[in-house]
């Protein structure tokens, strides 16, 4: 045997950093993670500790002062927040979602523009993809931009924003010319303060509480010209494109909270008796506990795998990042509920975190593509359509 071989190993730095992360997440974020679920309010204490330590968008090119960091890196980060409060993962993950569309298609005047601001954690993204009318059909979006000299009119509205409010930043797609449909959809940075822009106010929602979901209002919204993200027309093309770079980080976002309630129940079942005996001891208990673990980690390497595959460049990601997607969610679904079951009536209560696991968990089977979605995707790469 070699003892060297590293083949399908992660690197040292890798390992550093679950440690560092895992460690700021106990100690600065978990902490307030009850308060942030109860009081639906935005984790700011999260968003100042991954800020302080560099950790809030780590994926942003050195060229635009930010870590570099590639994208096994991004995904250990936002895993080792979601195992102790899901709300706060999605500062990391949306500030990727966010600004992806600028990385992989927008000019060096708009990269230059932007991306350091979210480099520097001064301002967060967002992403404006979808419409309640269109949902999964999001080529059917009615959002619409109309070129009026050296700028963009947007008129229109936006649904499920993740972030908005608290982002100064806004990745918007809108149609330019409707006759060509997917190929009459362009994107461009919209922010805060251009005139016409407003966000509506907070979605009650099941689970991540403490990440405000929003409406974005366009109003004959004025967005300078050379804020469009790429060439007149190939908005959806750089969707489908981030997509595809950002749906590992669902997928793991997901493992992160399936490893949080595997934690718990493993600490508590062995703990609690019943019987005289602790209930870990229970046959019945250990293969529940095993199953959990085993799908835990067969679903966090497919999401390394996707984003190995999407840091490389890869082509054809299409299958793989939605497989990474679906099957983690999927198994975030099922692990958190079964933790909530090994808990008893206790896991039915706020005392213990896996009730809010289970409700934060079911967000991974929906956003980024509901699972249905990811299977057409899936099926479609296999048949060759």
């Amino acid at each position: 045997m070699n003892a060297d071989f590293d083949i399908y190993q992660l690197p040292e730095e890798h390992e550093y950093l679950r440690q560092s992360v895992r460690e700021l997440a106990e100690e600065q974020i978990a902490p307030h993670a009850t308060d942030v679920d109860e009081n639906e309010r935005f984790p700011q204490e999260a968003r100042d500790a991954l800020t302080k330590a560099g950790f809030h968008a780590v994926h942003i090119p050195e060229q635009f002062d930010g870590a570099g960091a590639d994208s096994i890196a991004a995904c250990i980060v936002i895993e080792e927040v979601a195992r102790v409060c899901m709300s706060s993962s999605l500062i990391p993950a949306v500030n990727k979602l966010g600004s992806m569309p600028i990385i992989l298609s927008a000019s060096d005047e708009v990269k230059k523009q932007v991306l350091p601001s979210i480099a520097s954690g001064e301002s967060m993204i967002s992403y404006g993809l979808s419409e309640r009318e269109a949902g999964s059909d999001a080529a059917a979006m009615r959002t619409k931009a109309v070129k009026d000299g050296d700028n963009w009119v947007i008129n229109g509205t936006k649904a499920w924003i993740t972030n908005a409010g608290v982002s100064d930043w806004y990745t918007v797609m809108a149609v330019t010319d409707a006759d060509k449909r997917a190929n009459g959809i362009s994107a461009f940075v919209v922010h805060k303060d251009d005139e016409g822009f407003e966000v509506g106010p907070k979605e009650k929602k099941l689970g991540i509480k403490g990440s405000p979901t929003r409406e974005l209002h366009f109003t004959n919204c004025v967005v300078p010209e050379d804020r469009m993200i790429g060439d007149e027309g190939t908005g959806f093309k750089t969707a489908l494109a981030t997509l595809d770079h950002t749906r590992p980080t669902i997928g793991i976002q997901a493992v992160g909270v399936a490893q949080g309630a595997l934690d718990a129940s493993i600490a508590y079942t062995k703990e609690r008796e019943q019987f005289r005996s602790k209930i870990s001891d229970f046959q019945g208990v250990q293969f529940m506990l095993a199953d959990m673990a085993m799908k835990i980690e067969a679903a966090r390497q497919m999401c390394y795998i996707a984003a190995a595959r999407a840091e490389r460049g890869e082509k054809n990601l299409g299958f793989i990042s939605s497989a990474a997607k679906c099957f983690a969610s999927d198994v975030a679904m099922e692990v958190t509920t079964n933790a909530v079951q090994l808990f008893g009536g206790a896991g039915y209560t706020r005392d213990f975190p896996v009730e809010r696991m289970m409700r934060d968990a079911k967000i991974t089977q929906i956003y980024e593509g509901t699972n249905q979605i990811q299977r057409v995707v899936m099926a479609r790469s296999l048949i060759g359509r």
